[in-house]
């Protein structure tokens, strides 16, 4: 057995013991009975290296469940959380953590505390910006738990576990940055701020609450009926900073610099510079960096030729994830989505490129590839997507191959005339052309399929159950399949 295979079982075990105590409760008794039979498998049988893996498969599984039994003791005993829903009135000292998230009608800041984060709900103005000292004074809740949304642990994923609802705020410190790190950051949000103005000052919506959306993952200025347009269309990732949109939009630019004529590994460095500058732009948020991780191997494999092993990587690399944030698994769709995707495209992407000799790979930049790509990460993806949303869009595959091959290009562009606007606003005017073009096109592409009636399907009330069915037997036909394709997904 091969030492890789070894570390996709190890890995693999882990995750499980993750998701077993996620959903049930694992005894004491059940933890030592498996602990003491992966020590007697390891110990009697070493020369049987078989019974050997099968002995640490249990501890990892062992330690996945202990794992995240102690995040779970941490929240149990997270100091602000005993204060939540007692009607006290508490005083808070905390620093901004997070750039504050500007709605319509309120602002919320993540303020960390010596006890601990808390999400605060206020309003617009005054505006408060990362890094500032803040007093705040109101009552600690605990955060609700809707029908269709656990939003309680949505927020335990990212370490808060109480809300305060427009409480009595006042600023201590402007900008209280701890260390040079906080202060890059900072450096980073205020070049977004400005690359924002200019964005919003050289277009009109809806292109600029588009371009806003996908390059700064300002998704709060769309309008609820261009989110259910792009819902419809099968297309609303791509205005969304998630795992599942960087994973396309990286994959597509190495493929047109293939396409271009770029070696390999000049493809490869290009992509990846631009895809760290992507993530850095947006604020470095949690998903994106996960999801840059995932293509980083998934791109450093193929690079090699060895696109069939990286599998291997990026489930190990989820499995460190999920050790240092065990909350991840079930909680996080982007770290699904993100996962999922690149699995897709690493097992069905050469199938279906396979099937679509139809279309001329050299002659389209690589429409081929990209469209391959698209539809394998959909097909991994959609089951999760079912299960959190409740929609499947029936003409998806046909919208993103008319859109997807274009958003290298409204990326490139967007950020171009973004650019030289923060420097002279009227150039920046002028160079968005070519960018509100792409971006009408993409508008006239969505609402035209978006109104046909047959452009999606409601599923409700989706079993979990009927998610891990699909996943077992989505996993068994990609296997199958991939049993006789070469894994070469991007070509020259």
């Amino acid at each position: 057995m091969k030492k890789s295979t070894v570390f996709l079982y190890l890995a693999i075990s882990f995750v499980s013991g993750i998701f077993l105590s996620s959903i049930f409760f694992v005894s004491q008794l059940f933890i030592l009975g498996f602990l003491i039979l992966g020590i007697i498998l390891i110990s009697v049988f070493w020369n049987r290296k078989k019974s050997v893996v099968v002995g640490f498969c249990l501890l990892l599984l062992v330690a996945g469940v202990l794992r995240h039994q102690q995040v779970e003791r941490g929240i149990q005993d997270n100091e602000l959380r005993k204060y939540n829903d007692n009607e006290k009135v508490v005083t808070l000292v905390g620093t901004v953590v997070r750039e504050p998230d500007i709605r319509n009608n309120n602002t919320k800041l993540t303020v960390k505390t010596e006890q601990g984060k808390v999400l605060v709900t206020i309003n617009r103005y005054p505006q408060y910006q990362y890094g500032d000292q803040v007093r705040i004074i109101g009552k600690l809740m605990t955060p609700l738990e809707f029908e269709d949304f656990n939003y309680k642990d949505y927020l335990a994923k990212e370490g808060i576990y109480s809300v305060l609802y427009w409480p009595q705020i006042e600023l201590l410190e402007r900008g209280n940055y701890i260390s040079s790190t906080n202060i890059i950051y900072a450096r980073i949000l205020r070049f977004k701020d400005k690359l924002r103005e200019s964005i919003y000052s050289s277009l009109s919506p809806p292109q600029s609450s588009i371009l806003g959306a996908m390059i700064l993952g300002d998704k709060r200025r769309m309008s609820d009926e261009l989110k259910d347009k792009l819902n419809i269309a099968g297309v609303r990732h791509i205005t969304a900073i998630s795992g599942m949109h960087i994973t396309i939009l990286s994959l597509a630019l190495m493929q047109i610099f293939l396409s271009l004529g770029f070696w390999r590994k000049h493809s490869f460095y290009l992509t990846l510079a631009l895809l760290f500058l992507f993530i850095i732009m947006v604020g470095l948020p949690a998903s994106g960096v996960r999801a840059g991780i995932f293509i980083f191997l998934f791109l450093f494999a193929q690079m090699a030729g060895r696109l069939k092993e990286s599998s291997r990587a990026i489930v190990f690399a989820a499995a460190l994830m999920l050790a240092v944030n065990p909350l991840l698994l079930l909680h996080d769709v982007g770290f699904q989505l993100s996962f999922l995707a690149v699995m897709g495209i690493i097992y069905l992407g050469p199938v279906i490129k396979k099937g679509l000799k139809i279309i001329p790979e050299e002659k389209f930049f690589g429409m081929r590839s990209i469209i391959s790509m698209t539809l394998a990460a959909q097909i991994f993806t959609l089951p999760i997507l079912v299960f959190n949303f409740g929609r499947i869009s029936l003409i998806a595959p046909l919208t993103n191959a008319l859109i997807l091959p274009l958003l290298p290009y409204i990326f490139g562009l967007g950020f171009l005339f973004g650019i030289v606007g923060i420097v002279w606003s009227s150039l920046g005017q002028i160079l968005s052309f070519p960018s509100w073009l792409l971006l009408t096109y993409l508008m006239k592409i969505v609402d035209l399929f978006s109104r046909l009636p047959f452009a999606s399907l409601t599923i409700e009330n989706v079993h979990w159950i009927w998610l891990i069915i699909s996943f077992l037997v989505l996993g068994y036909i990609a296997w199958r399949l991939s049993q006789k394709q070469e894994f070469k997904i991007l070509t020259p």
